[in-house]
């Protein structure tokens, strides 16, 4: 299934290898909140260093405008590092030109370099040849270990491998393999469970679920529209009007398989300490809103999940940071926990609303991309993956 030449497949000892991570982690005062993604990239640097290799690693964080901001600096992220890997970590302070060379000639193997955030140059994010070349003449050899981008075609995500041989690091393989084959040859029944706001963001990934998956459960804001086009009145709830013809036809056909909340919990405003009521799907009285499905529809849904050989889960059932409508979301996290299925969850705040409900441990593979996983899952090809040497 994986068809792109590996770490291993490559003799790194005496080379700097210029390694493209997903360091993209929330930062509050200079300190890192959440370091999964920097915790999913320590294989690769390991096997990296023990075989003899020097380390230059390259990522993006937030969204800076196209020039440095002190905010998104990359630096506090390089020092959480070094005391995940127990060694001195350098940095230096731009990812290209004179500092990064500097920084970057001087190292030896065993030794790691953390570069600036690539996205102080608006040319990352325009795959600009230039800043491509730039980054590929620090190294020998380039792998991508960044899932989370794989589907930007960036300067240092596809621009480099024109001017590097380009392999894939661990983590990058491993999401390959686990979204990839579950897709192309799941264990059956394969039942699909897409939530979060929009419709529209995921017609593309229904299309290609409706020609795989035995099952798809609908829920989350993008429900709403689906229960419009069914003809029930929503009065304030989220709906994408324009996706109301949209929803009818992935329902002519979907049917049989597609199924929609029958219970929902609503709120009288967009608040966490809002009134509630539970009601059977069917008219939202003025001035109530959705916020989350109900507990028959749980019920409903945990049935479809029991019988599962696969299951892949890709958005939350309900707005669950708010604790009176979480308990759609962590229901079905704790339906998907208990199966036997192997379960994929695809990126996103999913993956936040599993590592909440304290079930992260019970899930076969939780994906470090939103916006990759959902490509995937919508069967394109992401040109980060493309880019790579093939075996």
């Amino acid at each position: 299934m994986f068809n792109k030449k590996t770490i291993r497949d490559i003799d790194v000892r005496g080379k700097k290898v210029l390694v493209r991570v997903d360091f993209n982690v929330p930062l509050k005062d200079g300190v890192v909140g959440d370091d999964t993604r920097i915790r999913a990239a320590i294989p690769t640097i390991n096997y990296l260093l023990e075989n003899g290799a020097a380390v230059i690693l390259c990522s993006h964080l937030g969204r800076p405008k196209g020039g440095p901001e002190a905010k998104y600096s990359l630096a506090p992220v390089a020092a959480h590092l070094a005391g995940l890997l127990g060694k001195k970590v350098s940095f230096a302070e731009d990812c290209i030109g004179p500092k990064a060379e500097e920084a970057a000639a001087v190292l030896k193997p065993g030794d790691v370099l953390v570069l600036e955030n690539t996205r102080f140059h608006a040319e990352e994010e325009a795959n600009d040849p230039g800043m491509a070349k730039q980054l590929a003449s620090l190294a020998e050899v380039f792998v991508n270990d960044a899932f989370g981008t794989a589907h930007r075609a960036h300067a240092s995500t596809e621009g480099v491998t024109h001017y590097l041989p380009g392999v894939a690091g661990f983590l990058l393989e491993k999401e390959i393999r686990y979204l990839g084959q579950t897709i192309a040859d799941p264990q059956r029944p394969f039942v699909a469970i897409m939530g979060g706001a929009k419709i529209s963001d995921k017609i593309g990934v229904i299309k290609n679920l409706l020609q795989k998956a035995d099952a798809i459960l609908i829920g989350g804001g993008m429900a709403n529209t689906f229960l419009k086009a069914k003809g029930f009145a929503m009065a304030d709830s989220l709906v994408e009007d324009e996706s109301v013809p949209t929803a009818l036809s992935l329902m002519d056909e979907g049917a049989g398989k597609i199924h929609l909340p029958v219970d929902m919990v609503l709120a009288d405003k967009f608040e966490a300490e809002a009134a509630t009521r539970t009601t059977a799907v069917g008219n939202v009285p003025d001035g109530w809103r959705i916020l989350d499905i109900g507990p028959e529809t749980v019920k409903a849904f945990g049935e479809v999940i029991k019988t599962a050989g696969t299951v892949v889960w890709n958005g939350p059932m309900g707005v669950f940071e708010f604790p009176k409508f979480a308990e759609g979301t962590y229901g079905v996290a704790r339906l998907v926990a208990e199966s036997k299925a192997v379960s994929v969850i695809g990126g996103g705040e999913s993956v936040a609303a599993i590592q909440q409900s304290g079930l992260a441990d019970k899930i076969t593979h939780i994906s470090t991309g939103g916006g990759a996983s959902l490509e995937m899952l919508e069967g394109l090809e992401l040109p980060g993956v493309a880019a790579l040497q093939d075996k």
